[in-house]
């Protein structure tokens, strides 16, 4: 079982945004800015391409409103997608506000945000969805 699964199963903590019966999407608690944030399946898939075609059609939809409310909480440019996966082998995209190409050094970066900022963050997003 993948630290994600575990995450979705309610074992281990997350400052959750939004989930449905296939995805779950919450605050990455080393951010490389506030508000960004984790859409996971809820199925253990190692690669993104790897999903079920239904799973590849439906994430996008899924994240899109949380997108949406991440640049309406952290006002940016835009929120951007990557989908790095090397850390956890369970297939997730990251949605990260940013203002621009200077904006892609902050990937040699993360924040260290304690748990009052975290909520903070949780709490911003939410109010907009």
């Amino acid at each position: 079982m993948t630290l994600f699964s575990k995450i979705i199963n309610g074992e281990i903590p997350s400052y959750k945004i939004a989930e449905n019966d296939r995805f779950y999407a919450f605050l990455d608690i080393f951010p490389y800015t506030k508000g960004h944030t984790l859409v996971i399946p809820k199925i253990e898939t190692d690669k993104l391409f790897e999903l079920p075609a239904d799973y590849l059609a439906g994430i996008l939809p899924f994240a899109q409103p949380i997108a949406q409310a991440i640049q309406k909480a952290y006002p940016c440019n835009r929120v951007n997608i990557l989908t790095l996966g090397f850390e956890v082998p369970h297939a997730h995209i990251h949605l990260i506000p940013m203002n621009g190409m200077h904006d892609v050094h902050l990937l040699d970066h993360k924040l260290k945000l304690s748990e009052d900022e975290l909520r903070t963050v949780q709490q911003n997003i939410l109010k907009f969805l």
